[in-house]
């Protein structure tokens, strides 16, 4: 207080610093701010007093204002202010308040002792998910029952659900007076389990992580009230491209096969994103994979097994081997080889074996197809619609001159398919 001077001072100083400084994050008052302070990064507000009527409203509208990074406002009410928040609304329904949606306060307000049944209510709906697994020790059934991208999205939800509830409740005295021990104990428990099982399984099934919020809450809730052994952070999956640092992370897996479902989903999501650059090459890749995971589930190959040829897969597409041999023409042309395995794949469903044009025939008809697009290519061809019809036209041509010289019987639909193909591949590669 000397630093200050006077009450009136440090009060002040106090206020600014709360407010535009970067030091200060928690005020404790007692019958103070509720009307002329504004600090609009203000995010949380604890109610522990009995509020009523205009008394009420204002200390909520400490929290309602709009802040940069600020994606909402939260209120925590230990003294069950719920219906006199109503009230307080009804009554000054003339006040200002005329635009008010009581539904906008949903998920905003907390009533401590009503958690209790939200809490209960979300750890039932959390363990019925795995009711069906038969040994609840068995950690590794839990995770290959939510294989199931449906299933899983549900747990993450529930357990979001639960972990905000918990995180609520353990901040109040109230429910430590109201929970037996072993209950509260049990929730704990769960909860740092199924966290941990949630990390586990993003990992295995490469679930990109788009819950920032919710990692910082939880986080904070196992090191606040939860003892953790071991801290593991969770990120957006590493590149499968990134061999080394892909290894590391996988490593972190336990068992075989959940080390070969982390492969095998992060190839399916990196040919995803990659697909359209080169449909032919992928596919090949995706055949792979489709055939090492069925053999698997038909038990006719061993986890071992089904980590290994995962294991091949991935080497071979970090490398970027392929089993394909194309003609002299295209050998050093990768842009050219994409519309090959693009054209081929469509020749040979139309066509038999007897055709007359031979991998040779094809590779010079990409080389040109190549030749075409960088003859048109130049700044934002991309959004040039009149350049997308002079390269299809002149595809057009090109396809049907190689129709005529081979005698192919090729319906128009046909040429229009391998156009489209072409110009796809090509606004990804050029």
């Amino acid at each position: 207080m000397n630093r200050y001077g006077t009450a009136e001072k440090y009060e002040d100083a106090i206020k600014d610093e709360f407010v535009n400084g970067d030091e200060l994050d928690l005020l404790i008052v007692v019958d103070k701010l509720l009307t002329g302070f504004d600090a609009p990064r203000a995010t949380v507000l604890y109610v522990d007093k009995p509020l009523k009527e205009h008394t009420l409203l204002q200390a909520i509208a400490r929290v309602n204002r709009l802040y940069e990074g600020k994606d909402y406002g939260l209120i925590i009410d230990y003294r069950g202010l719920l219906e006199k928040l109503d009230q307080a609304m009804q009554m000054y329904s003339g006040a200002g308040l005329e635009n008010f949606d009581p539904e906008d306060l949903k998920g905003a307000i907390y009533d401590v002792i009503s958690i209790i049944g939200s809490l209960r209510q979300h750890h039932s709906d959390l363990l019925q998910i795995f009711a069906p697994i038969k040994n609840k020790n068995d950690r590794e059934a839990y995770e290959v029952w939510l294989e199931d991208e449906e299933r899983r999205e549900n747990f993450y939800g529930v357990l979001s659900h639960f972990g905000r509830n918990l995180g609520i409740a353990l901040e109040s005295e109230k429910i430590y007076n109201t929970l037996p021990p072993e209950e509260l104990q049990t929730y704990k428990t769960d909860f740092k389990f199924f966290q941990d099982l949630r990390k586990s399984v993003k990992l295995r099934y490469s679930d990109t992580i788009d819950h920032k919020e919710y990692e910082a809450k939880m986080q904070k809730l196992m090191d606040n009230y939860i003892a953790a052994e071991e801290v593991i952070r969770i990120t957006n999956p590493v590149d499968i491209l990134n061999a080394k640092a892909f290894e590391e992370e996988i490593e972190r897996l336990g068992s075989k096969r959940a080390k070969a479902d982390a492969i095998r989903t992060r190839l399916t999501k990196s040919l995803q994103t990659k697909w359209d650059e080169n449909p032919a090459y992928y596919k090949k890749f995706s055949e792979r994979i489709e055939e090492a995971i069925q053999e698997y589930r038909d038990k006719r190959i061993s986890e071992a097994e089904y980590l290994n040829r995962m294991k091949d897969i991935m080497k071979d597409y970090q490398s970027g081997q392929s089993t394909e041999r194309y003609p002299d023409v295209i050998r050093e042309n990768r842009n050219a080889q994409a519309f090959y395995g693009v054209t081929k794949d469509i020749l040979n469903e139309v066509t038999d074996e007897a055709a007359s044009y031979d991998a040779n025939s094809i590779g010079e008809l990409a080389y040109q197809m190549d030749e075409i697009i960088r003859e048109h290519q130049k700044v934002d061809w991309h959004d040039n619609l009149e350049i997308h019809n002079r390269i299809a036209q002149e595809l057009d041509d090109l396809l049907f001159d190689f129709k005529e010289k081979y005698g192919l019987d090729i319906d128009f639909d046909t040429i229009d398919r391998i156009i489209e193909q072409i110009k796809t591949v090509a606004l990804r590669r050029y």
